[in-house]
């Protein structure tokens, strides 16, 4: 099989730009969809009975996303290959009543999303991203932090002359996470004098000066039309400031904000859009979703009904006599690629690494036949052959490809998509892009291995 790809560098540059877009996953959405419509794909609602080669997308709550070229052969009785990833990074978010005072300050009042080190967002330019809801429905669509001349946000530690106390406590014990609280405002009134005839060497003068909270909702209802209480129906997020950047002289590194999962997302994107050019005989499909960084939850989560559901929307524009053992039937001969990164050997911890067994720079894609803890836990443990299935079509496609494991036994572990998509019966192997510092404000990728991802998963589904 010989298969054409995107060459390298454009294809970097092209995801670059994605990434510094795509700072949430509404955001990330938002961007797919736009890709998706260029490239001729319509959401399935526009179509009455979908015939080989049609090009379809469906959408939920502006978050999740399943698109698709059909195949010639009925899905019910053939199934899909699917190559799926989560748009969701880790991140802070707002608290519904996020404004707050204290000694002087306007704070923004945060929780953690996702799998963090604390003391990684301190000190550092934030962004503030997201979608606030009013009564009335009417949304607005908030972006501050990334664009020239925005302001941004942080989060204060204290300097290390005064910091001896500090030092002595553990990594997780010395910055409480409900101190992880973005600064916001800070302009204040002097205090006001009851009587200007008291003295001046009274309470005044040593009166704590109080940022003016009143102030910064006066600016946000002139700003954006909102006020205190639209933050109630907000879903808003604190993420890192600044653009990706390449690394090193030689330029082969990328750095950058959410290449979990979104690396392999995009990779996902645009093997399909790249598959539409000629119509498969499996349908070829991907999966873009959410929640994936706090378990999958939710109804914008693999563990929701919105890939069956999806599923059956398009057996039912294809069967007239559709029924659901249809859906379960399709599921079950189906195939997938769960798209997610795994971490890359850093020389610095070598004491993590499974010897002969974890992925390196430079070696392409990563395929994973499990992940999970020390005893597998959380895994779907993929079969040797659909294992073997994939390496054929990797070496036929030109893939530059490695087999991996997360990491060391007992010392750690993590999951994927992956074992809520083999529920179904479907062969189901992780594959995706190493990534040193994982889960951190700035990740690191290499250049090739992004590049193989997304080759990989051309070759997967134009196989």
């Amino acid at each position: 099989m010989k298969t054409s790809y995107m060459p390298m560098d454009e294809y970097c540059a092209e995801y670059m730009r994605y990434l510094g877009i795509a700072k949430t996953e509404r955001r990330s959405y938002a961007e797919s969809v736009r890709l998706l419509e260029e490239a001729g794909f319509r959401e399935i609602s526009t179509y009455g009975k979908l015939k080989p080669g049609d090009r379809v997308y469906r959408g939920f709550e502006d978050r999740t996303i399943m698109a698709a070229v059909i195949g010639t052969e009925p899905i019910s009785s053939a199934g899909l290959k699917v190559v799926g990833g989560h748009t969701d990074a880790p991140r802070l978010d707002l608290k519904p009543r996020p404004l707050y005072e204290k000694g002087g300050y306007v704070y923004f009042d945060c929780h953690i999303y996702g799998g963090i080190k604390k003391y990684q967002w301190l000190v550092r330019p934030l962004a503030l991203y997201g979608t606030v809801v009013r009564k009335d429905g009417s949304k607005v669509q908030i972006a501050v932090g990334d664009r020239e001349g925005d302001p941004v946000f942080l989060i204060s530690d204290i300097l290390p002359h005064l910091g001896y106390d500090q030092a002595k406590k553990t990594r997780d014990e010395f910055f409480p996470a409900e101190d992880l609280d973005v600064i916001a405002w800070t302009t204040y009134k002097p205090p006001k004098k009851e009587d200007d005839d008291k003295d001046d060497d009274k309470d005044d003068k040593d009166a704590e000066p109080k940022a003016d909270k009143n102030a910064l909702v006066e600016f946000l209802k002139r700003e954006y039309s909102i006020d205190d209480d639209d933050l109630l129906s907000a879903e808003l997020e604190i993420v890192p400031a600044g653009m990706p950047r390449e690394v090193g002289f030689d330029r082969s590194l990328i750095a950058g904000y959410g290449h979990d999962d979104r690396v392999c997302s995009f990779a996902g994107l645009k093997a399909l859009i790249d598959a539409a050019d000629a119509v498969p005989a499996v349908t070829a499909s991907i999966l873009m979703c959410d929640k994936e960084e706090i378990g999958s939850m939710g109804s914008t989560g693999m563990q929701s009904s919105f890939f069956e559901n999806t599923v059956a929307e398009l057996i039912d524009r294809q069967e007239e006599n559709a029924r659901d053992i249809m859906v379960r039937r399709a599921l079950e001969k189906s195939s997938m690629l769960s798209a997610d990164v795994t971490a890359v050997a850093d020389p610095h911890f070598p004491d993590v690494n499974s010897t002969g067994n974890e992925a390196r720079f430079h070696k392409g894609v990563a395929a994973s036949k499990y992940t999970g803890g020390t005893s597998k836990s959380g895994s779907s443990d993929c079969g040797p052959e659909f294992v073997a299935e994939i390496r054929r079509i990797m070496d036929e496609g030109d893939v530059v490809w490695q087999m991996a494991e997360l990491g060391k036994m007992e010392k750690g572990g993590g999951g994927t998509i992956a074992q809520y998509m083999s529920r179904f019966g479907m062969k189901v192997l992780d594959m995706g892009t190493p990534l040193m510092n994982m889960h951190a404000p700035c990740e690191l990728a290499a250049k090739d291995d992004i590049w193989n991802t997304y080759k990989a998963y051309s070759a997967y589904l134009r196989s």
